[in-house]
């Protein structure tokens, strides 16, 4: 069981900066891949970003390529998505996600609030 707990969300004005954290706890994220997905109000759960076990690996979504980086520290158990230049179209519920294997997220954070203004 891996339990997952975002946070660093907020308000921010269009252009303006957020780093989201997501601190596991339970068993160890070192073989989990990590992953950001995000739900903006009545549009479906998307993915953002995901990144390996080893931390080479990334993955984006096109509309966040350049402006956003995941990363993690498998000591700490936290992984990280900087976000930059947001926009307002970044308005969104963020999750934090790991999956052990396979293609299937099977633990997912509590979601944290990101609000960009224009």
């Amino acid at each position: 069981q891996v339990q997952l707990v975002e946070s660093g969300g907020g308000l921010v004005q269009a252009g303006g900066s957020l780093r989201l954290s997501c601190a596991a706890s339970g068993r160890t994220i070192s073989g989990c891949d990590m992953a950001w997905f995000r739900q903006a109000p009545g549009k479906e759960r998307e993915f953002v970003a995901d990144i390996t076990r080893s931390g080479i690996i990334s993955y984006y979504t096109d509309s966040v390529k350049g402006r956003f980086t995941i990363s993690r520290d498998n000591a700490r158990r936290t992984v990280y998505l900087q976000m930059n230049n947001l926009k307002p179209e970044d308005t969104a519920v963020y999750y934090c996600a790991a999956r052990t294997g396979g293609s299937r997220y099977e633990y997912w954070g509590q979601g944290t609030q990101v609000t960009v203004s224009s």
